[in-house]
Parts: C-alpha cells; sequence; structure tokens
C-alpha cells in the first residue's frame, strides 16, 4: 500500500478538445509539423488560469478520475489534453497516471472537467 496520502480535486470550467481531432498542420522552416488546435491552445490556456500549481509536484504514481462535461453531444470522450495540463501543475509527468475513470457528461450551460487526483493504491501481491 502507498504510504502517501492525498487528494486533489479541481473543476476547470471550458470544454476541452479532442487531442486526436485537435491537431494542425504548420510549416516551420519548410517542413511541416503538427500543432495544437487554436481550441486546445485556448484550453490549454485556460487550464492553466483555473489550476493551482502544487509545489512540490507529485512524483509518485497515481490515480485520476475525471467527468469531462461538454456543451453538444458531439464530442468523443478525450481526457489526453487534459492530462497534458495536469503536467506541471499536479504531477512531474503525465505517465504517472496508471489508473483513469473517465465519465462522459453532458451540461450545455457550464462544460467542464471535474478532476479527482488520488495516490495508486498498490495491493501487497503486486509489490
Amino acid at each position: 500500500m502507498s504510504t502517501t496520502s492525498f487528494l486533489h480535486q479541481i473543476t476547470i470550467y471550458g470544454e476541452p478538445a479532442s487531442k486526436a481531432n485537435s491537431r494542425q498542420l504548420v510549416y516551420s522552416r519548410g517542413k511541416p509539423m503538427f500543432i495544437k488546435s487554436m481550441k486546445a491552445r485556448n484550453y490549454v490556456k485556460a487550464f492553466g488560469g483555473q489550476c493551482n500549481k502544487l509545489n512540490p509536484l507529485v512524483t509518485e504514481d497515481v490515480c485520476v478520475a475525471m467527468t469531462i462535461y461538454y456543451a453538444t453531444r458531439r464530442p468523443d470522450l478525450d481526457e489526453s489534453v487534459i492530462l497534458d495540463c495536469l503536467q506541471g501543475f499536479w504531477i512531474k509527468n503525465d505517465r504517472q497516471v496508471k489508473k483513469k475513470i473517465i465519465t462522459w457528461g453532458l451540461d450545455r450551460e457550464n462544460p467542464r472537467a471535474e478532476i479527482v487526483m488520488t495516490p495508486l493504491e498498490i495491493s501487497d501481491e503486486e509489490s
């Protein structure tokens, strides 16, 4: 069992972009490259304005549970941009997320992501 006990939770307002569908082709020095779409970049900026940075960052493996409320039924459930955003604010690296519980929700008036992070509990059999 993990000896560290913590619970971090936050609600981030705004609708995250799907990482799979949010790449934009640009050219830099004549070479093609993909960057985040404007919607994804705006979400990252909004996230940074709403999330307090932990000091120190969590460095152990974690479980992240979140419900993402979208404004319409159209978007696919995609938590990857949110996990990218957590890196540098709550966790050192998004590879620390070893368990995810992700739920899709609909709230036309108030799209948001409700995020909870806890230490990953490892049973004695797995150690």
